[in-house]
């Protein structure tokens, strides 16, 4: 084995037990985690929200032990696969050992330990978006066009697992437009490659379709509800801190890449940087959206610097450049990770709320950052749905219904009496099983919207009572109750059934 591979095989084992340690016992899965995972249990082309690849990955996880080790593990490869392909571009652009460490450390202690946390889509986004810009760098540097056929293959399964992905070719196109590289349009394999593409999309696009195009309604109601609501200035300073200690690889890529003669052929890529961000601002599109554009600049910036450092006092800077990630790292381990118990962050508030991570959605400050409250509570709410679930199925089939996907997927997670919780929200409106005849009902609901249940539901059952509550905290979910209705006076399958009929209409 080559001595830079094992260099590079060092980063991938310091990458996965990074994100292994930077999580802290006491939090538990984040809620968007649950509802992904559940999407496994229910396999199909499509979701309201997401493709399918995610689903396939939880499927895959529940097969080998559903674990939170298996959990982490899938967001974790993606991100040091991040890291390998980077270092296959700076090969392709015959940069040396000095340029692969040094973008290998700026990929490494960057957003990507953020990300790479949580059982998401945007992980294997990331991947996705810096292998289809390293295939395109492959096909301009030998113009085989097998790498068309590939770069096809990697949109179609990156269009299946986050429709972001299309923003990458909507940059790409202009970009090769406005540059000598726009013969390859003139190439009869580029529109066979992209028949190949619309093939491998085909099951989710039929899929689309035949549920009345799901992913339009969703997109609305992101713009409404969220994207209307981000801050354009913010958008831009987020782009300077997910990759804070790789900032000068990054406008060193620019650069060379305007001016750098041996780059000449690959200068579009500048292009597809302005298009691909002038498109996400005009849009409002949320800011970690871009973040799969920036690991083929650092490559970039990397050959360029180790060139120009390569001879008199410059060399000097070459330590330096690979110290500067590792620096800047530093204060963000302490505030930016939930690797500290909530105590602890309870107790030293001061630079937590100093770099505003204690402000929430409601634009309040809490006791912990809003990630990680949602890390806390969901084995409690299992625990005690269990225990009212144990009681209830002894004079019946109990529904389990929440008023949240976090609720719902939690209990299914963690629960030991094999409960299926359902939910209006998110894509469990599609999970209800109604070939039960349901007798009684447990209701999850969140604090703020508990006031009248008893009263709203009660006289549909013989006898209904506020069972129990999350008492955590730290919980986001802190005060979720859990109501308890036993006996049916009417048919609460017509009832649910209904309920849906009109949320889908």
């Amino acid at each position: 084995m080559k001595k830079s591979y094992l260099i590079l095989f060092f980063f991938v084992i310091i990458k996965f037990i990074l994100q292994y340690s930077l999580i802290s016992s006491e939090y538990e899965l984040h809620r968007d985690e649950y509802l992904h995972l559940d999407q496994g249990n229910h396999l199909a082309w499509g979701y309201l929200s997401v493709p399918p690849v995610n689903s396939w990955l939880a499927w895959l996880i529940k097969i080998i032990g559903g674990s939170v080790f298996w959990v982490k593990f899938f967001p974790a490869l993606f991100g040091a696969l991040t890291i390998v392909v980077v270092w296959k571009i700076i090969e392709e652009l015959q940069g040396n050992l000095y340029a692969k460490i040094l973008a290998s450390a700026g990929i490494l202690l960057s957003v990507l330990l953020r990300l790479n946390m949580l059982f998401q889509p945007t992980s294997l986004e990331v991947l996705l978006w810096t292998l289809i810009y390293y295939v395109l760098i492959l096909y301009f540097n030998s113009e085989k066009v097998k790498w068309l056929y590939l770069a096809a293959v990697i949109f179609g399964i990156g269009f299946l697992n986050k429709y972001n992905i299309v923003f990458s070719v909507l940059g790409i196109i202009p970009a090769i437009l406005l540059t000598k590289q726009r013969k390859v349009f003139a190439q009869p394999h580029l529109y066979g490659a992209g028949l190949l593409a619309v093939l491998i999309m085909l099951p989710n696009l039929l899929w689309q379709y035949n549920n009345h195009f799901p992913v339009i309604h969703h997109m609305k109601e992101l713009a409404e509800r969220q994207l209307v609501h981000v801050d354009r200035f913010d958008f831009f300073k987020s782009q300077i801190l997910f990759f804070i200690g790789s900032v000068f690889m990054i406008i060193a890529g620019f650069y060379a890449l305007l001016f750098y003669k041996p780059f000449e052929k690959f200068r579009f890529f500048f292009w597809v940087y302005v298009v691909t961000i002038a498109l996400f601002v005009f849009f409002r599109a949320k800011d970690y959206y871009t973040i799969g554009l920036y690991p083929v600049f650092i490559a970039f910036g990397s050959v360029f610097l180790d060139h120009i450092f390569e001879n008199g006092w410059k060399r000097f800077l070459k330590p330096v450049c690979i110290l500067v990630p590792v620096l800047l790292f530093l204060p963000l381990y302490q505030v930016a990770f939930p690797n500290k118990s909530p105590e602890y962050i309870v107790s030293h508030p001061e630079k937590y709320k100093k770099m505003g991570l204690l402000r929430w959605e409601d634009g309040k400050d809490h006791a912990l950052p809003q990630d990680f409250a949602d890390m806390q509570g969901w084995k409690e709410l299992a625990l005690k749905v269990d225990q009212e679930y144990s009681r209830l199925s002894k004079s019946g089939h109990t529904l389990v219904l929440c008023d949240n996907y976090g609720q719902a997927g939690a209990v299914n997670y963690y629960s030991k009496k094999g409960v299926q919780a359902v939910s209006f929200n998110a894509d469990y409106i599609n999970w209800f099983d109604l070939n039960k005849k349901y007798n009684n009902l447990i209701r999850v609901k969140e604090f703020s919207k508990d006031e009248d249940e008893l009263k709203e539901t009660g006289p549909y059952f013989k006898s209904s009572k506020a069972a129990d509550s999350i008492v955590n905290k730290f919980a986001r979910e802190k005060g979720t109750v859990i109501f308890s209705f036993e006996g049916a006076k009417i048919d609460i399958n017509k009832k649910i059934q209904n309920e849906i009929d009109e949320m889908k209409w």
